[in-house]
């Protein structure tokens, strides 16, 4: 009957509640739509996002891809990622384990001898005993639920860490890989356009020669060939460092980097939906990531809460002693201890009461961040969107220079061939094109970088 009044007893004082407030998401103020989206965007907001779709359906470059998975396979901060989340999880398991009993079992020999003394004759006595201790504090208050509570929310928010982790290093490996392809777009250029000029240069020199012409065009077309050979030195470390640059983002040592596609062959989709605004708060890693810090924050003040009420813990002990250890388990041997108690704060100078300030201190900066991350998706998305389309405009008009500048030298130097004008035309629209097709290849890079800042933007990435 007694035992059944104590189970009953523990049952009672383990129902109890948890204090503290129960998380609530908070309300935020979400557009109706993406500023930045023209009315075919509009349109569109009921479609599937450019962030719902997996990265392999986004970057069709198969060499980019296989560059990827090697990433995310070897890349440190993801590794360093993941190992917080392993971190996260057995703090979760150590937490956790407060609200359980402990249980401990020991056994024990002890073999006491005296010498023979006028007083006392010799004597020697052995004593054995074998016991199995509980001891549990209950959580009547909702304090071990509650810090539960908070590392559940740790793990999760670790979890979205790495995913956030994970949807950016996709994007600067996409990025990394266009700007080593506009590299590779760039140098091809300069060398096509050394070769064209070192012959324009012997040319000249050859009419130079013959008195057909000065030495000031012969000049004038050194410059042309310098210019051009310094762009190519230039470029060739530029493009060594990216293949460094892109190696420690595989996780390797700096090396050479296999290609794919060339940088004008890359697919980009026709038409970029962006979705709903409202999705965005359940796709952007980083939002979830401070959704589950302002859960964490929300039960930590349970936790502080908690210390203004008693402290109730229960402990017994049962086991076996004899001095025979043949009669250990046997004979009048048993023995057992069970026990309560109960301990109430009363004076802490102050510390509950700024621990409960505490807790709900970091809970409003948790609530200031997960508000200010929402602002700050919102607005690179928008940033995004009005990057791809204009810097698509920009290309296109730079692709118009291109031509007519392209055009033009081809002309001067049919008038100069002609004898119709001199060598300075042939150099002003000769550097005009070189220049607007070096820019041309930058604004397909611009075109590239825009897509997959507005793809990280939306939250893709990290999906599997």
């Amino acid at each position: 009957m007694k035992h059944c009044v104590v189970l009953l007893s523990a049952v009672l004082l383990t129902s109890g509640c948890s204090v503290g407030p129960n998380y609530k998401r908070p309300a935020v103020a979400v557009p109706e739509a993406y500023r930045g989206t023209v009315p075919e965007q509009a349109a569109q907001t009921h479609s599937p996002s450019l962030g719902d779709q997996k990265w392999e359906d986004i970057f069709e470059d198969e060499q980019l891809r296989a560059l990827i998975r090697t990433a995310l396979l070897q890349n440190y901060d993801l590794r360093i990622a993941a190992s917080r989340v392993l971190e996260a999880r057995a703090q979760l398991g150590i937490t956790r384990a407060d609200q359980f009993p402990n249980l401990s079992a020991g056994a024990g020999i002890t073999d006491v001898g005296q010498p023979r003394s006028k007083l006392t004759p010799q004597f020697e006595t052995s004593t054995g005993q074998v016991n199995l201790s509980a001891a549990w504090e209950l959580d009547f208050w909702g304090k071990f639920r509650r810090a539960t509570e908070a590392a559940r929310a740790d793990l999760l928010a670790s979890e979205w860490a790495r995913q956030e982790v994970v949807s950016t290093l996709v994007a600067n490996v996409a990025d990394a890989y266009f700007q080593l392809r506009a590299l590779d777009l760039e140098l091809e250029i300069s060398r096509r356009t050394l070769q064209s000029r070192q012959e324009s240069l012997r040319l000249t020199q050859i009419l130079a020669n013959g008195g057909s012409t000065s030495l000031l065009d012969v000049h004038q077309a050194e410059q042309l060939v310098y210019t051009a050979s310094t762009e190519i030195s230039a470029l060739e470390q530029q493009v060594e460092q990216q293949e460094n640059f892109l190696s420690i983002l595989l996780g390797q040592n700096p090396g050479d980097i296999p290609r794919g596609q060339a940088l004008t062959e890359q697919h980009q989709p026709p038409e970029v939906p962006p979705g709903l605004p409202s999705s965005l708060l359940e796709r952007r890693p980083d939002i979830r990531q401070a959704e589950e810090q302002l859960v964490a924050a929300n039960a930590e003040i349970g936790v502080a809460r908690a210390a203004y009420f008693p402290d109730i813990s229960l402990s017994g002990a049962s086991g076996f002693q004899s001095s025979a250890l043949t009669n250990l388990f046997s004979g009048p041997a048993g023995a057992w201890t069970f026990g309560a108690s109960l301990t109430q704060p009363i004076f802490e100078g102050g510390r509950l009461r700024s621990g409960v300030r505490l807790a709900e201190a970091q809970r409003q900066t948790a609530l200031l961040v997960y508000q200010q991350t929402i602002q700050g998706a919102f607005r690179s998305v928008s940033d995004a969107l009005v990057a791809y389309r204009k810097t698509q405009e920009f290309r296109a008009q730079q692709e118009l220079l291109f031509r007519s500048a392209e055009e033009s030298a081809r002309l001067s130097q049919m008038r100069y061939s002609g004898g119709v004008t001199g060598y300075l035309e042939v150099l002003t629209n000769e550097t005009n094109a070189f220049s607007a097709e070096l820019g041309l290849a930058q604004a397909r890079l611009n075109e590239l970088q825009a897509l997959v800042q507005l793809y990280e933007a939306l939250g893709g990435g990290w999906q599997q």
